[in-house]
């Protein structure tokens, strides 16, 4: 079955809206890799400052193909200056953690 990663972004308030653009700035990024399944952003409604970006993968092997190759690149830049002499930009986040899970049970909608 798939696996599961979930980021767990601790993001400042005054950051939300930074790093939602930046999720946003990055379609593609991620969905044509081998062994996606799914991606979500989850904002937070109450009660934390913590996002979740949730990925599935058909295997582990293909989400570590993934960190090793693309995501690198994608992330690439992030404390380097920008395009045309552009300031650094800083992390939208101040903490990471990676929660990893493996998927036992599945369902959704009855046709």
């Amino acid at each position: 079955m798939s696996v599961v990663k979930i980021n767990v972004l601790t993001v400042p308030a005054e950051q939300r809206e930074v790093l939602e653009q930046r999720f946003a700035s990055r379609v593609g990024a991620v969905e044509n890799s081998d062994g996606f399944e799914w991606f979500e952003l989850l904002r937070p409604v109450e009660g934390t400052d913590q996002y979740l970006v949730y990925t599935r993968w058909r295997s582990e092997e293909d989400f570590k193909a993934w960190m090793e190759g693309p995501m690198q690149a994608a992330h690439r830049g992030g404390g380097e200056g920008g395009e045309g002499g552009e300031a650094p930009k800083r992390p939208a986040a101040s903490g990471s953690t990676l929660w990893s899970f493996e998927v036992v049970q599945s369902a959704g909608p009855k046709a």
